[in-house]
């Protein structure tokens, strides 16, 4: 089995977080993809898939407005 690389082209790192906002690896697992063999990376790809996780759970959620129609769907309180 050959294991694809995460890289999805947009190859610009997070100076806060230290990872690629397209891929979300760091510069080390970037520089090693290629020489890890198919479990190492697997395993890359389960610690990706924990930080966008984790990022989606920390990012900001959207100020909702009470007011009916200011979110573009029905007001919950009709």
């Amino acid at each position: 089995m050959s294991v694809p690389s995460p890289c999805i082209q947009i190859c610009t790192m997070d100076t806060t977080s230290g990872y690629c906002q397209g891929c979300w690896r760091t510069l080390d697992e970037i520089a090693a993809w290629s020489t890890l063999g198919d479990a190492d990376k697997l395993r890359v790809w389960r610690v990706l898939r924990q930080r966008r996780e984790t990022a989606a759970q920390a990012a900001p959620k959207p100020a909702q407005d009470a007011r009916a129609g200011t979110h573009g769907g029905p007001n919950p309180q009709d």
